[in-house]
């Protein structure tokens, strides 16, 4: 008996393989791979920003350190001599007499202010060299206030050795070039002017501003009133040492981004987009250093409080930011055209998937260029708005279909929005991502439910 049976396939091993090779399976592998390697070219444009941000803080120190840097601002003190008499017994070898040598030395007391008042007033502008910039301020101090009289007991330090005729007032900061104009002090209403010194405390990065000599006419008693004005040029930040037994201190500047830093922050402020306006009350209860040293002050710039004028987010930052989404646009449109063409049974070559993921990168380098040229705001339109209607404009001779490539525009347009929002939040960035990426998910789960991912050919 004949049995009909089929022929066998001729070529049973290239036959799997073209299965294999038109399978869901293999076009996810295939996507996910172009995926990776389209990493390379965003990972390049990472390297322009960067590079573009290098140049960026080059300026700003340049421009910094020529109009002047941070300012850090401790004093006004009050500055009083006194001579130390020593005596030592000299033995004559020939006649075996004592006698007794006598010498003088001089040391010095440094007083606190009891009371210090502080108002100060920030002007700050932006600075601008190519497509570069930093933010620079003038700042107006006026400071009054005035001193105890000395404890000299506590230092044992007798009255009829304090030159009261050589006292003065001196001042320490970080940088001399800084300072506009002269600066003067009056002290019970005689007004004195002051000249650079050597340093005097035990932070070596400091200068010092001492008054010419301050007659006080015998011992201090009472209260010793002084007032004083003082204008720096900086850059970045205004750092103020509360030396008063009781400071207070009033600060107000059109930045409308500042940032209070420092070991105090401020008792009250307020920031709007025209300026900011801060006060702090600071008593010798909250700081951990005396009113009165001898010989040397120690170093307390760590006990400043500070305010601090930057640009939050700089559009290299926002650059920067927006590019590490890059992956994120990537591998979600890919996944729309993988969805559409999986539900919709519409064949896709991996060269179609290869030219929309450069025209997504593309958009990364639009985004740069544009921006150094105008804000981040209008060049994230622009090149958003470029890559959508590219990318829309090919799903039409992909897809053949309108419905599609609308959707897929609408799509990309969503999601370069809620990349831009979340870069323009700073609180609650990661929230926002976080709700967003979960809903997308949902979506992404909802439609790919029924897609078949057997090895089955298409």
């Amino acid at each position: 008996m004949e049995t009909n049976s089929s022929p066998a396939p001729k070529y049973p091993q290239e036959q799997t393989s073209f299965s294999f090779m038109q399978s869901t399976t293999a076009r996810v592998i295939m996507v996910g791979l172009l995926t990776l390697a389209l990493l390379i070219p965003l990972q390049y444009v990472k390297g322009i920003i960067n590079e573009r941000q290098h140049l960026q803080e080059e300026v700003k120190n340049d421009i910094s350190q020529k109009w002047g840097g941070s300012v850090y601002v401790l004093g006004p003190l009050l500055k009083l001599p006194y001579n130390i008499v020593s005596e030592t017994e000299v033995v004559d070898k020939a006649t075996k007499k004592i006698t007794i040598r006598r010498s003088i030395s001089t040391d010095y007391l440094y007083i606190f202010p009891e009371q210090l008042d502080i108002n100060t007033v920030v002007k700050t502008t932006k600075k601008h060299r190519s497509n570069y910039e930093a933010a620079v301020f003038t700042s107006d101090m006026k400071l009054k206030g005035f001193y105890p009289a000395p404890d000299l007991a506590k230092h044992n330090i007798a009255a009829e050795n304090v030159r009261w005729d050589k006292a003065s007032v001196i001042m320490s900061t970080n940088t001399l070039k800084s300072i506009k104009g002269a600066v003067n002090i009056r002290v019970k209403g005689n007004q004195y002017n002051f000249e650079p010194l050597a340093k005097f405390t035990e932070n070596e990065s400091l200068s010092t501003l001492q008054t010419t000599n301050i007659n006080l006419n015998g011992a201090v008693t009472g209260t010793l009133p002084f007032e004083m004005k003082i204008s720096y040029d900086g850059s970045e930040q205004l750092g103020i040492v509360p030396v008063g037994k009781y400071t207070t201190a009033k600060m107000n500047g059109n930045w409308p981004s500042p940032k209070f830093d420092g070991n105090f922050l401020p008792g009250d402020s307020t920031v709007t987009d025209a300026g900011f306006n801060a006060s702090w009350k600071i008593s010798q209860l909250n700081r951990p250093f005396a009113q009165q040293y001898i010989t040397t002050i120690p170093d307390l710039s760590k006990y400043t409080f500070d305010v601090d004028f930057f640009i939050p987010v700089d559009e290299y930052q926002q650059n920067e930011r927006a590019s590490k989404y890059g992956f994120l646009v990537i591998g979600l449109t890919f996944l729309i055209f993988f969805l559409i063409q999986s539900i919709s049974k519409i064949v896709i070559h991996i060269f179609q998937y290869a030219m929309i993921g450069l025209a997504l990168i593309m958009f990364y380098t639009l985004l740069i260029s544009i921006t150094e040229h105008s804000s981040f705001k209008l060049a994230y339109l622009i090149a958003g708005v470029s890559v959508v209607v590219m990318v829309a404009l090919y799903s039409v001779s992909i897809l053949k279909d309108k419905r599609f490539p609308l959707f897929i525009g609408a799509s990309l347009a969503a999601l370069y929005t809620f990349i831009y929002v979340i870069i323009q939040l700073e609180n609650y960035a990661l929230l926002a991502g976080s709700i967003g990426l979960f809903f997308i998910l949902g979506a992404v789960m909802y439609y790919s439910r029924k897609i078949n991912w057997s090895s089955s050919p298409a």
